[in-house]
């Protein structure tokens, strides 16, 4: 039935061309017919007949031409006094196909006028034998409801359609606002990433010129310290490396630290201060931390603490006054772990889906991007008993 429903939507003209026959069909019955006197219709009929299946054939692809065309024929059966027939049916079909387009007005005007003014004019024409003024009259006004509601029901239905098309419009244009939104959030949350990085190997360099200094100073009279500085410069100089190639490919703005120095960024040593200040500003947090702590690049232990931090700021705001959380570092052979949960309301399902329906979210978004310039994965929604979890891998090296 759907696909027959869909085929019929995709042909419209083909439907009209098939009610077209069936009314050029019931015509010739009425040509047929015969009275209690037994006259046949008269064959003026005939071509008011065709006019009349035409004029519903054709009604969607031209209602303008086809309304006038009824009219005209509607005129001529007056004028050649043909009685009224079956064809008829296409003036009530041509009123309501104009009052639903999106059309000029003075189109549909002109076809509520003529079909208001189609049933006096039938009445004074054709005459009920033996009836009153009041009588007549009364039929004329029944005679009318019919043209008056296909006009009606013609102009709600271009109404109802207005005002989806606003609807859908309107939507569209949020979607577009939604994905500008995210994606201006995305840029400028790289943009932050890069100024993090940069200063990550700007302060890496710093120590490789001080250790190389040192080297340089101490290379004669202790050599021990000496290659103990290039081992050191050695192993910054390759950590460098590795966050620099982390950098390619994310576009940097042009704002500068105005005291012109580079410090280093927060790792994950710093983690547990954070935590205490959360604390301290009244969210109860549990931290623990499982497997040896060891030395991470640094652009992965400033990636552990955005993301702890910008969790535990989420948790804040959609969390409500009794939510806690729980911070999990975990140190495996390969990577870090990083699991953030709370017991909080949650964020909005938008909020955790491609930055959010309305622009918002743009935390998780930053998360993603960081955690995706080290090569790792993330995870975040809600819990099935009820809170927001998130969770990621952190590996010690990029992925190629």
């Amino acid at each position: 039935m759907q696909r027959l429903y869909d085929f019929l939507r995709r042909h419209p003209t083909g439907v009209d061309v098939f009610w077209a026959l069936v009314l050029l069909a019931l015509g010739a019955l009425f040509m047929s017919s015969v009275d209690v006197e037994g006259n046949r219709p008269p064959l003026t009929a005939i071509p008011i007949i065709l006019a009349m299946s035409v004029v519903v054939a054709l009604r969607r692809k031209l209602p303008t031409q086809m309304l006038f065309v009824a009219i005209a024929a509607g005129l001529a059966q007056v004028a050649l006094d043909t009685d009224v027939m079956p064809a008829d049916f296409a003036m009530l079909v041509i009123l309501y196909t104009v009052a639903a387009r999106d059309g000029a007005v003075w189109v549909s005007r002109t076809a509520l006028v003529a079909g208001l003014v189609a049933s006096p004019i039938a009445q004074l024409r054709w005459p009920e034998q033996h009836a009153s003024f009041l009588a007549q009259l009364a039929i004329t006004a029944v005679l009318a409801v019919p043209f008056a509601l296909a006009w009606v029901l013609g102009d709600s239905m271009r109404t109802r359609r207005a005002y989806f098309a606003q609807l859908e419009e309107r939507a569209d244009r949020l979607e577009k606002e939604r994905e500008a939104q995210s994606k201006l959030a995305v840029q400028a949350e790289r943009a932050r990433i890069a100024r993090e990085l940069h200063d990550v190997v700007a302060h890496n360099v710093s120590v490789m010129v001080v250790q190389a200094d040192g080297a340089a100073y101490v290379l004669d009279a202790a050599p021990d310290q000496a290659r103990k500085a290039l081992e050191t410069i050695s192993g910054t100089g390759r950590q460098a490396l590795a966050e620099m190639r982390r950098l390619l490919g994310v576009l940097r703005t042009g704002e500068h630290q105005e005291s012109g120095e580079y410090v280093p960024q927060p790792d994950v040593e710093q983690i547990e201060d954070l935590v205490v200040q959360v604390r301290e500003s009244g969210l109860p947090v549990d931290f623990k931390v499982e497997g040896t702590a060891r030395a991470l690049p640094s652009g992965v232990e400033l990636t552990a603490y955005r993301i702890v931090q910008e969790a535990l700021t989420n948790t804040r705001k959609h969390g409500g006054p009794e939510a806690g959380a729980s911070v999990r570092l975990v140190y495996f052979d390969d990577g870090l772990g990083l699991l953030i949960e709370d017991d909080g309301r949650g964020a909005a399902h938008e909020l955790y889906e491609d930055g959010g329906a309305d622009g918002r979210g743009h935390g998780l978004i930053g998360m993603r991007e960081r955690v995706g310039m080290v090569g790792g994965t993330l995870d975040a929604g809600p819990r099935p008993g009820g809170g927001f979890r998130i969770s990621a891998l952190l590996p010690l090296k990029p992925a190629a």
